[in-house]
């Protein structure tokens, strides 16, 4: 039965307060408790699917994660802070996994001198 001892501390691992930890069920963030709980989580879905997470992970991270606060504004009249819809959407997706690693921040970082060519200075007569 030892076998059986350690399915029950997963179990017990994987429940805090009766819920998967794996659940979307997670509390809303502070600010965001005042809302509907189910509310604000359809709000959420119907933004993501304009606004898809997986492009959370690229260069325009910036601009989708905006489009999301702006959608939500306009669903609840109220702002809402970048903090706000990562803690939102962590509730259903593993957000560690799209922050960008070494290698994508040293492709964006990139720089090179650039200028134009001679010819383009040369007048034509």
């Amino acid at each position: 039965m030892e076998g059986g001892g350690g399915r029950n501390g997963k179990e017990r691992e994987e429940e805090q307060d009766g819920m998967s930890v794996h659940s979307p069920c997670k509390a809303p963030p502070s600010s965001a408790s005042s809302l509907p709980k189910v509310e604000l989580e359809l709000r959420l879905l119907e933004a993501l699917e304009i606004y898809p997470p997986v492009k959370l992970r690229g260069m325009h991270r910036h601009f989708v994660l905006y489009g999301l606060m702006e959608f939500l504004r306009r669903s609840f009249d109220r702002q809402f802070s970048p903090d706000e819809v990562l803690q939102l959407l962590d509730r259903f997706y593993n957000i560690e996994m799209l922050k960008p690693d070494d290698e994508e921040a040293e492709i964006l970082n990139h720089e090179e001198d650039f200028s134009l060519p001679q010819s383009y200075f040369v007048k034509e007569e």
